[in-house]
């Protein structure tokens, strides 16, 4: 079976998913374009209520069109009747996100600069403040649904779970019921079986994000008193502690005004504008990109993690995506550059919006016993996967796991052979399927640090 073409878009490679989706990067060969394409696969076991939710989420999200919100360009679905000839399901195309993940630029407990933090909590304001104004409800707002594109702007996505809890002609609002979300992310009202209000429910999901964004990491595994830090919360007594101690201020003033524990008295949006963190000026807002992505990726040149992920070669580049094709080289632009989103490879330049990579000294058939030793010491699941179309001779892991917060993360590793100095290496890349992006770096710090892979992994400016 092969994947159809989407009005002129070949699916050429897969680039993440979830549990119920997977995501592929799409071209326009003719004109020169390049998209997302979401496929939901539809199976025999697939049900009409399944058919439902998914055509909910194309309604809404297509209906959306802002800045600060993924484009949903089209769509087509091809019915199970003609699986002989293609794979069934549900295609959506996407605006390419060239940037990324937003929190994949994140360094674990350390965040981004607080004026870094300010400018994309107030592009994720801005989508939010427009998502309710069209009678909308997000219901899951977490770091892997932040993207960036070419040119650095915040791209909020995954309607998946939204739903309409305004009707826009009369104003009529109506409580939601079902219960939705991540953990780390919900709000404490989700926690009883009650109706609840939309509006508050997506703010706290903001003040999570706006933690996360100035500390590294989320506060707490889940809003309840099965959580000590959630209980330290609400007494009061986290405040004193690190993280919390570090915040400034009045950024401080809005995470609590925002994550408080009755939605009653919780900030509206139209509160969290005109809160004086949000209002001051942006240091960042009339600075070209180059210097947004500078910025961005300082907190990791401190921490070295971008001293595995570009080598600095000087070989040979053939100025084309791996793929035969120079359609990628449409997403090169200063921001993306800077943020070394372009690896090279055995192949040339290529498109690589991960930065959880590494290059080794040991060709792959080597180095995958030392990753497989390494994963089995961190208590790692994995299992080696079949070569991909089109690309023989590199090497697929599945893994995943739960991280502290007891939230699951799925992924790739693949490891495709590569030539330093004439002799056989390794490039690394290590994608993130479903979890918290700031857990899935995590992950790829502690693998490249591990005692069987470290002695192989090269670092910027390496001669040996």
């Amino acid at each position: 079976m092969k994947y159809p073409k989407i009005v002129g878009y070949e699916l050429i490679q897969k680039i993440g998913g979830g549990a119920f989706s997977s995501v592929f990067r799409a071209v326009h060969i003719d004109n020169h374009l390049v998209a997302a394409c979401k496929l939901v696969q539809i199976t025999e076991h697939t049900t009409e209520k399944d058919r439902k939710t998914v055509d909910k989420e194309m309604k809404i999200h297509s209906a959306l069109q802002h800045k600060n919100i993924l484009e949903f360009l089209n769509a087509a679905v091809v019915e199970l009747k003609y699986k002989h000839h293609y794979v069934p399901g549900i295609y959506m195309l996407l605006e390419f996100a060239a940037g990324g993940d937003l929190f994949d630029k994140i360094v674990p407990d350390i965040g981004v600069g607080e004026e870094v933090a300010h400018l994309y909590f107030n592009q994720l304001l801005a989508g939010m403040t427009y998502v309710h104004s069209q009678g909308v409800c997000h219901r899951d707002l977490k770091p892997e649904n932040l993207l960036l594109d070419a040119a650095g702007t915040l791209k909020i996505s995954d309607f998946g779970l939204s739903a309409v809890y305004k009707l826009l002609k009369s104003g009529e609002i109506r409580p939601l019921s079902e219960r939705c979300g991540s953990l780390p992310y919900i709000a404490p009202e989700l926690n009883y079986n009650q109706h609840y209000q939309a509006e508050p429910i997506d703010v706290w999901g903001m003040g999570i994000i706006l933690f996360t964004l100035l500390a590294g990491n989320t506060p707490w595994d889940e809003p309840t008193t099965r959580s000590p830090e959630f209980c330290r919360y609400v007494s009061g007594e986290i405040l004193r502690e690190d993280p919390w101690n570090r915040l400034g201020q009045n950024a401080l003033s809005l995470v609590c005004s925002i994550l408080t524990l009755d939605p009653l008295h919780r900030m509206t949006l139209a509160d969290v504008a005109t809160h004086p963190w949000c209002m001051r000026p942006s240091q960042l807002a009339s600075r070209d990109v180059l210097e947004l992505a500078e910025q961005l990726t300082q907190p990791l040149r401190d921490s070295g993690d971008l001293m595995y992920v570009d080598l600095d070669e000087s070989g040979p580049d053939s100025g084309k995506d791996s793929d035969g094709d120079d359609i990628m080289m449409t997403v090169q632009t200063q921001f993306t550059q800077t943020l070394l989103l372009f690896s090279q490879t055995q192949n040339g330049r290529r498109y690589n919006p991960h930065l959880t990579r590494f290059y080794a000294r040991q060709p792959p058939d080597t180095l995958i016993d030392c990753i497989k030793a390494s994963l089995e010491q961190m208590d790692i699941q994995y299992k080696v996967a079949p070569a991909e179309r089109g690309d023989e001779g590199t090497l697929h892991l599945r893994v995943g796991g739960k991280d502290m917060r007891k939230e699951v993360f799925k992924g790739w590793i693949d490891i495709e052979p590569w030539t330093r100095y004439g002799y056989p290496a390794s490039f690394c890349v290590m994608r993130r399927d479903s979890g918290c992006p700031i857990t899935w770096r995590k992950f790829w710090k502690a693998l490249i640090e591990s005692p069987a892979v470290s002695v192989s992994v090269m670092r910027k400016n390496d001669r040996h």
